[in-house]
């Protein structure tokens, strides 16, 4: 029985790795490749930027004219071209000479430097500089970003916006990205209600699907819900249905061995279940099997347990699925009061952040929706630790580092 056969949070991380199958490719327009994970390393077919452009409004010149000036000893240049962005110009500046240019407009033919407008004064065509400014001030100049033929940006790589500028940036309207996973996702419980506010008899609400549906979301891949009662052979059924268009299946409930309780059976009977029960508290009636080649994910019906057990072994496999390898950011905090905890059991305790403290809340059940709505951040009590002192530093996972 599982309940004896628990194995360690670590081994059955272990044990889902291989099942996860390698992502497939595909292009898609620059446009909605935001928060999509780049497949192929990028090389850039331009130069960037393509020629020395002026880095503000100001006047083209050359730096060595303005030597020795300053607001009481202006030198006066022939204001003799005029160059706004989009354009440029065709004269080549002398000596003695200035030519208005615009934010980001090629530096003309000559110039080596701008002077800011603040620094300066026009007089019909005569400009004063009241400055002295040092050759390629205020100038971006080519390539000063990178060279045609240059990576810019590595596989692996979530397409946020700096990412999406410097493919831009970089000469492509596309972006070859890894293909979001589809995952079916089956809620199952014959008590189970969409919310409404008149609950007849033992009627509960079906909060998981809006909680596992925004969790798939915030790990990038397309779920799709289903809610199944607790009967063996309709979920049997959906199971054969769903696997042969999803590329993963996560179900909630029927994972402890009791009456009823039917998910584990079935995905015994179907594939091969290689995870049932971790050591890990709450969410310790995990279960995992391959069905089909197709990896499936049992967690339990409580609210928090399923959600817990989401954030450490579901979310990182999703992300895997897609091509993304990130470890969350982990911080150390002192904990504010006494934890207890067991040798050999991974303990995810709910908890909040203030300042340099982190403050476990005081846990009632693995059912209790509220603590986290509470809380900011898990403590994480490793398997080879008992407890942890009031004042000691502890691991802190937030919530906020495990979004993609």
């Amino acid at each position: 029985m599982f309940l004896s056969e628990l194995i360690p949070v670590s081994d059955a991380k272990k044990i889902i790795s291989p099942c996860l199958k390698e992502p497939l490719m595909e292009e898609v327009d620059l446009e909605s490749a935001f928060k999509r994970v780049n497949a192929k390393k990028v090389y850039s077919n331009l130069n960037s930027p393509p020629f020395n452009r002026s880095a503000m409004d100001g006047y083209a010149i050359l730096a060595e004219d303005t030597f020795g000036h300053s607001a009481t000893n202006p030198i006066q240049l022939k204001l003799v071209d005029s160059i706004r962005a989009g354009e440029k110009s065709n004269i080549e500046l002398n000596e003695g000479e200035a030519i208005r240019i615009a934010t980001g407009a090629p530096l003309p033919s000559g110039a080596n430097a701008v002077v800011m407008e603040e620094y300066t004064d026009l007089d019909g065509n005569l400009l004063n500089v009241e400055t002295a400014v040092f050759p390629g001030e205020n100038v971006s100049p080519a390539c000063e970003d990178f060279r045609k033929g240059d990576l810019v940006l590595d596989n692996g790589k979530l397409l946020n916006p700096p990412e999406l500028s410097i493919v831009a940036s970089a000469g492509f309207n596309q972006a070859t990205v890894f293909k979001k996973p589809k995952i079916g996702v089956i809620i199952t419980g014959s008590e189970l209600v969409m919310p409404k506010n008149d609950l007849q008899g033992a009627e509960v609400i079906n909060s998981n699907h809006f909680t596992l549906k925004s969790m798939v979301e915030s790990c990038l891949a397309v779920p799709e819900m289903f809610h199944a009662i607790d009967d063996a052979d309709l979920v049997k059924n959906m199971f054969n249905r769903l696997l042969k268009n999803y590329d993963a299946l996560i179900t909630t409930g029927g994972t402890a061995i009791s009456k009823g309780d039917v998910v584990v059976d079935v995905a015994h009977e179907m594939g091969e279940v290689l995870i049932h029960g971790v050591s890990l508290r709450p969410g310790k009636p995990f279960a995992f099997a391959q069905i089909q080649g197709k990896p499936v994910f049992m967690l339990s019906g409580f609210p928090v347990a399923a959600m817990v057990q989401f954030d450490v072994f579901v979310r990182d496999a999703l992300l895997k699925m897609q091509g993304l390898h990130v470890e969350p950011l982990k911080i150390q905090k002192k904990v504010s009061r006494k934890m207890p905890s067991s040798l050999g059991r991974t303990d995810y305790v709910r908890s909040k952040i203030e300042g340099e403290l982190v403050h476990p809340l005081k846990i009632k059940g693995s059912g209790i929706i509220r603590t986290m709505v509470e809380s900011d951040s898990y403590i994480i009590i490793p398997e080879n630790q008992e407890g942890i002192f009031k004042g000691e530093d502890c691991v802190v996972l937030p919530y906020q580092s495990l979004k993609a």
